[in-house]
């Protein structure tokens, strides 16, 4: 496991789908919106846990497409199907590689990129926290997503038409995580249902998510 997790994460690096992409993105995104609601200090404090999880959920579609992509058409996912390690753990390395190349590195930077948005001093710790909670549940879906366009041409497009409805609960959840922390209210109930969804998927999802690769590899 920890090989194929090693190998997944070269991929990604050397097939640009590292952190670099959705670190860029993330930051364009950020850069952008003051100059689409312009400079006003007080809104865009208002938005800005909102904003932050927009980019981030927007930056982690990226790389989706590239999950299994790669060892499809190198003949490596029939390898891997025919390996001791069953298919669900496959599918979990595959999304535990895509989130600490491209999740975790958006949690660690969303409270910086904060700043560019006027996000207010209580809200630091909250956008890192729903953050950290909340793009497991983006990378194990995503996951799902990019299993079920495996093999199609151009399926990119598919994918984010596929996966984005499913990000909805957990946009919501999270951003309303980080908007009551910034405005000082209580955040226990949108935080249990946003690690509620996490684990949910977590536990869930892989086992889709390996038989739609048994159909798609038949």
């Amino acid at each position: 496991m920890i090989a194929l997790l090693t190998r997944d994460l070269r991929l990604a690096v050397r097939a640009g789908g590292g952190f670099g992409l959705g670190l860029a993105f993330f930051l364009i995104v950020t850069v952008l919106v003051p100059f689409g609601v312009g400079p006003e200090t007080g809104l865009l404090s208002r938005i800005a846990p909102g904003v932050l999880w927009i980019g981030a959920l927007l930056a982690c579609l990226l790389s989706l497409d590239r999950i299994f992509a790669l060892d499809w058409e190198d003949g490596s996912l029939d390898l891997l199907a025919t390996a001791p390690l069953p298919m669900e753990g496959i599918v979990s390395i595959k999304a535990l590689a895509h989130w600490l190349t491209t999740g975790l590195p958006l949690v660690l930077a969303a409270p910086v990129l904060g700043v560019l948005l006027s996000l207010p001093l209580e809200g630091y710790l909250w956008v890192l926290v729903s953050l950290a909670a909340g793009t497991p549940a983006l990378s194990v879906i995503g996951t799902f997503g990019a299993a079920l366009t495996v093999g199609l041409k151009r399926g990119g497009l598919l994918l984010s038409l596929l996966v984005l409805p499913l990000y909805v609960p957990t946009l919501i959840f999270g951003a309303e995580v980080a908007r009551r922390g910034a405005e000082g209210l209580a955040v226990q109930t949108p935080l249990l249902m946003l690690a509620g969804i996490s684990a949910g998927v977590i536990a869930l999802l892989p086992f889709a998510s390996a038989a739609v690769l048994r159909i798609n590899l038949r």
